[in-house]
């Protein structure tokens, strides 16, 4: 494959987590101004605070948690998808260790 392909085909995503005891460690697939791709690694126990943000969508890959949106908690397990709007408050606790994908378009 070319170079170019190296940056847009991901076959082993999630071996390119990172876990630290220190929180998360986000992975950026792709990280320009207008738009960010990131997989991310959350150790068991750990969590990301709530913080309001651009719209973003996570899509969780490995392990068990919950996720809060605003005013709604959901479990988090791998193949569920959560996205979340412009300025909506989110974060996550993770019950095992977690690896999710992230992306997010412009502020």
């Amino acid at each position: 494959m070319s170079d170019t392909s190296s940056q847009i085909y991901f076959t082993e995503v999630k071996s390119k987590a990172v876990f630290s005891t220190e929180g998360p460690k986000p992975q950026f697939l792709i990280n320009t101004p207008n738009f960010k791709a990131l997989v991310v690694g959350l150790e068991a126990g750990g969590q990301i605070p709530v913080h309001p943000g651009e719209a973003a969508m996570y899509h969780f890959l490995e392990g068990e948690g919950l996720m809060t949106v605003d005013e709604e908690t959901f479990a988090i397990k791998p193949g569920v998808t959560v996205v979340a709007s412009s300025g909506a408050k989110r974060g996550m606790n993770a019950k095992t260790r977690v690896v999710f994908l992230g992306s997010k378009g412009e502020k």
